[in-house]
């Protein structure tokens, strides 16, 4: 009788941590949304698009090579977050950055600002076509998503 019961409890127990471990990994639809591929063929130079990816704005830009060397050649004393336009963009034409701003979470708006790239209507940070923090109160620059091309016009976020 004894082991009978030791027998039910150690099973009720197992059920239990299968339960609560089940219910700590991520759902299908979770897992759908970690990565997302986009084609960036139709996307016109000078132009930007903003996607959705993990309930985010991602702002995609493709630069001109005018647009290109005038970001490149920033000295880095000028930035406060400092990084080279190279360190930010996998390909340099193509831009890839979160469109929230670091200071407050606010959406910027695009081709605004004393940099001709990104301007926060909150509190009134520029960024330029990097998207580097270059005049305002934001500390930091627009972040950079993970992402890779899988082939020549198309990233894979996540």
């Amino acid at each position: 009788m004894l082991s009978g019961a030791r027998f039910a409890y150690a099973s009720a127990a197992r059920l239990l941590v299968v339960k609560l471990v089940g219910s700590m990994s991520a759902s299908a639809e979770v897992l759908a949304l970690a990565f997302s591929e986009f084609d960036l063929s139709e996307l016109q130079v000078g132009k930007a698009i903003t996607v959705k990816w993990r309930g985010k704005p991602i702002f995609i830009r493709k630069r001109n090579q005018a647009e290109i060397d005038k970001e490149a050649a920033v000295p880095m004393s000028l930035l406060r977050d400092q990084e080279t336009d190279e360190e930010r963009a996998i390909k340099p034409e193509f831009i890839v950055v979160i469109g929230i701003c670091p200071h407050l979470g606010c959406v910027p708006l695009c081709d605004q600002g004393e940099y001709n790239g990104w301007f926060c209507p909150c509190h009134g940070s520029h960024y330029d076509l990097s998207g580097r923090i270059r005049k305002g109160p934001s500390p930091l620059n627009l972040e950079v998503p993970p992402y890779k091309y899988i082939s020549e016009h198309v990233i894979l976020m996540g």
